[in-house]
């Protein structure tokens, strides 16, 4: 897999791009929790205070919490005292308008401090503020005050009930005041962190109805201010998370072009031994369903290898940087959960995503088969036999897709009941620590938000782990096209053409064996055949006609011996270079989709019209060519579909004849032709292949009767040469076949 994605180097500043991307919206992610829990926790249960040190507080008030603090010094000196003479007129109306009590009696206002300075305060003030909340509470007073008017003389009964619980303890003695003070701090102990804030932050809030502050201003001003940053945070994600795709999208898509592209040229080098191992049904697999699961992981990848770790281990580090951490453990049972749904999931179906590559192979090649074949098919009537072995091909593809997408149907639901099953946990627990302080509504809901984020990134993780083995199948397959080294390619040091020898091929002591064949399928092959001359190979079937003069244009390489074209061994000189000197015909004409004037002028794309028609009317192809409505522009289908055999000869001839090459090999490409045109083409030829090589590979001998040269093949070896008459005279085979096809008369 590694190997396949070192090809995105191509695209690495989208990558690099799309990691800050990730690094972007995991931030905003991890972020939205925390406003949750701002908006329930201050928002709506603390009335949008946030702080236990009021921002303002009557000057009678902060002398009531500073009798219980010895921080009394620290305190004050982040507030400043408001009074009618401390500021303007101006500064005054203003401050009025805020704190309507002012008018009334003077003010503390808070400084601007740093975060730091607002914890450490909140910390000192929060018990102070909770001893006077109690002192001021009606219940508490009243029981106080029962207690002390048991104790004292009945003339200072009277003075202590007009008197308030707190005035009657300022004036308390100090050792009194410290019991009271130790009474009062063991009924705080009892209460958890939180009670303590919340209580406090209460308190606050009875403060600002004091100053006659706009209580419901405050939290609505709030929850709309932090809702509009956790707005605009949840549209950065979004924002994120749409270029995240659109750029990931790209990458795999041009990863995709890439890999084609590679593929493709790769194919185009292999010889005949490479097309043989892949077959061509796998090569159009690799190329196409293989490269579509790289793409479809490469889209999914960044999002699981970098999103996915940060939302995990972040969400983790705020879990347990916050007040949650006694459900922590919840996680950790829901992780190993998923990962034992997962697990098995993997050792089920793993198995089967690796055949199901090889089974569209299959279904590809019985396809293709079936298709190429249908007049064969139609021809002996075996149409039944072909579907039922289609279907079987059709129904094992069909059962391994049918069993894949069961087990990842089954995980989903799985899964789904994982985090709902965790999310009940998490209330009936947090439910508890609720009731109990030690954790606030909006911090048990940003955990079940914290949680759900871990539990989801587990299962991009695991979704993505499921992926990656088809992938890395499909990886595999395609690193075996382009790590195959072609068995015939060029040297690094090329030679020369010998002028001198410009169109003359050379067989010296040719030897050639099929690649992992035992036996050799030429043997000692030596003939030479001149400019200007016409060498014909004939033979019965499987005498190695064909291979003899598909080594001319190096689709094979010779075995032993030399095979020598302008005096240059094939294997010195560029395959480009030296089929661009070889006019070859191929046995079955093979045409591309396009137009007449397109597949004569497929050799060379810049020739003239001029030459293109006399390319055509050399073959013999104008006289079927000016019969159609298009003349050279008339359509050609797939395989030149829609037109004859002896059609399609002719315009693969013309073809040949139309690039003007040193050397024409024509392997068997006469035999779709009538005598008459076979003729009619062969004295047409005698005209431009004066200065020529002309090689014919063929079955007739009346396409041979006039060659300079004939050789004569069988099981691989020359058992004859010379022309026709000298072979009439010496050679058993070649008299034969002659007379097999021709009588003594017509030979004669």
């Amino acid at each position: 897999m590694l190997k396949v994605l070192k090809y995105l180097k191509k695209s690495w500043v989208s990558v690099i791009v799309i990691i800050a991307l990730l690094c972007l919206q995991a931030a905003t992610d991890l972020a939205l929790p925390d406003y949750t829990s701002k908006i329930v926790n201050i928002g709506i249960q603390q009335g949008g205070i946030e702080n236990v040190a009021p921002d303002a507080i009557r000057k009678s008030q902060m002398e009531n919490i500073l009798l219980f603090t010895e921080e009394d010094e620290s305190i004050l000196e982040h507030y400043t005292l408001v009074s009618k003479d401390s500021v303007s007129e101006k500064e005054w109306e203003k401050e009025v308008k805020k704190y309507p009590e002012l008018e009334n009696q003077d003010i503390y206002v808070l400084n601007k401090v740093s975060e730091e300075e607002q914890e450490e305060l909140d910390e000192k003030m929060a018990r102070p503020l909770m001893t006077v909340s109690i002192l001021q509470n009606e219940e508490t007073e009243k029981t106080i005050k029962e207690q002390m008017l048991e104790t004292i003389p009945e003339e200072q009964k009277a003075i202590l009930e007009q008197m308030s619980l707190l005035e009657v303890v300022k004036n308390m003695p100090e050792a009194q005041l410290e019991q009271m003070q130790t009474t009062i701090d063991e009924q705080l102990d009892q209460m958890m962190g939180t009670m303590i804030e919340q209580a406090a932050i209460s308190e606050v809030k009875e403060e600002y109805q004091a100053l006659g502050m706009d209580i419901d201003a405050i939290q609505n001003n709030y929850i709309l201010l932090t809702g509009l940053q956790m707005l605009g945070v949840a549209f950065v994600s979004m924002a994120a998370a749409i270029s995240i795709m659109l750029l990931s999208s790209r990458v795999a898509a041009k990863l995709g072009r890439t890999l084609r592209d590679l593929v493709f040229k790769k194919v185009l080098s292999f010889s005949t031994k490479e097309f043989r191992e892949f077959s061509t049904a796998s090569l159009i697999t690799r190329s196409t369903n293989d490269i579509q699961q790289i793409q479809q992981l490469i889209t999914m990848l960044f999002r699981v290898v970098v999103y996915a770790p940060i939302i995990g281990i972040g969400g983790f580090i705020h879990v347990l940087t916050k007040s949650q951490t006694s459900m922590a453990w919840i996680i950790g049972l829901a992780i190993l959960c998923i990962l034992a749904i997962v697990l098995v999931l993997f050792i089920v179906a793993m198995p089967k995503f690796r055949k199901l590559q090889d089974l569209i192979d299959k279904l590809n090649l019985v396809s293709r088969e079936i298709l190429t074949g249908i007049p064969v098919i139609r021809a002996f009537s075996t149409e039944k036999r072909e579907e039922e072995r289609f279907d079987e091909a059709n129904k094992k593809l069909m059962k391994t897709n049918v069993f894949v997408n069961r087990a990842m149907s089954i995980m989903m639901p799985a899964l789904m009941f994982v985090m709902n099953s965790i999310m009940l946990l998490i209330i009936w627990v947090g439910g508890h620590d609720v009731d109990q302080g030690i954790l606030q509504v909006g911090d048990m809901m940003a955990f079940i938000q914290y949680t759900m984020q871990i539990v989801m990134s587990f299962l991009m993780i695991s979704m993505i782990s499921i992926m990656l083995p088809r992938a890395a199948v499909s990886a595999r397959r395609i690193n075996e096209v382009l790590e195959t080294e072609p068995s015939i390619k060029d040297k690094a040091e090329k030679k020369e053409w010998d002028t001198s020898k410009k169109g003359l091929v050379e067989f010296k002591e040719v030897s050639f064996r099929y690649p992992d064949a035992d036996t050799e399928i030429l043997e000692d092959i030596t003939f030479t055949a001149k400019p200007g001359t016409t060498t014909a190979i004939i033979g019965s079937t499987g005498s190695g006609k064909s291979t003899v003069v598909n080594l001319i244009p190096r689709f094979y390489d010779v075995t032993r011996g030399e095979l020598l074209v302008d005096g240059v061994d094939v294997r010195n000189v560029p395959q480009a270079e030296l089929r661009k000197k070889i006019g070859f015909v191929p046995q079955k004409g093979v045409l591309f989709s396009g137009t007449i004037r397109s597949n004569i002028k497929y050799g060379n794309p810049e020739m003239s019209d001029e030459q293109m028609v006399k390319a055509a009317r050399i073959a013999q192809a104008t006289e079927f060519i000016e019969e159609k409505e298009e003349k050279y522009d008339a359509p050609i289908a797939q395989g030149g579909g829609n037109v004859s055999g002896g059609q399609k000869q002719r315009l693969s001839i013309a073809r040949a004849i139309a690039t003007d090459p040193e050397v024409f090999v024509f392997d068997d490409s006469f035999s779709a032709l009538d005598f008459k045109t076979d003729s009619k083409l062969r004295n047409a030829l005698k005209e431009i292949t004066q200065d020529k090589t002309v090689i014919i590979v063929a079955q007739r001998i009346s396409t041979v009767l006039n060659a300079d040269q004939i050789i004569v093949l069988e099981e691989g070896k020359i058992v004859g040469k010379g022309t026709h008459k000298e072979l009439m005279e010496n050679c058993e085979t070649y008299r034969q076949i002659a007379l097999s096809q021709l009588s003594k008369e017509e030979l004669e």
